[in-house]
């Protein structure tokens, strides 16, 4: 199982278009990994939870949906909306049981921004505009028995 808590940092660009309707589209990635002194290490679960974030100017709210199950939340302050997308509990990653006590593991996690998913005008943008970077790279914990 998994517990994470995750910061999400929007730049002024990314916020401006999202208070302008476009919806934002991160991916959080989850691996299991055995570790491996002679190879790389070994990948025993690759999984993604997908999030949508958009604001509705007619609502005045932000609405947040976990593409993965189809939970929609709404939210009347960004903030609120990026603490839900931040929090991850109890998520289960991999069957206690398929693990070797006699073998090291670790977990690791990066949150993607899927600049794909912009409307097309500013996909261009958003690969050349440091603002548009909004991705993390993979951070790893070792699993303790």
């Amino acid at each position: 199982m998994l517990s994470a808590d995750i910061v999400y940092h929007l730049s002024e660009k990314a916020k401006d278009a999202l208070q302008n309707g476009v919806p934002l589209y991160w991916d959080n990635h989850i691996r299991m990994l055995q570790h491996r002194d002679m190879l790389w290490n070994k990948t025993l679960a690759d999984l993604v939870i997908r999030y949508r974030i958009q604001y509705h100017a007619l609502l005045n709210m932000y609405r947040v949906r976990n593409e993965g199950n189809g939970e929609v939340y709404n939210f009347s302050t960004l903030s609120a909306a990026l603490d839900l997308m931040s929090t991850v509990r109890d998520f289960r990653v991999l069957e206690k049981a398929k693990l070797d006590p006699e073998k090291q593991y670790l977990c690791a996690v990066k949150v993607s921004f899927d600049r794909e998913a912009l409307p097309l005008p500013l996909r261009p943008i958003a690969y050349v505009d440091p603002q548009w970077y909004l991705s993390s790279e993979w951070t790893l914990w070792p699993l303790k028995k």
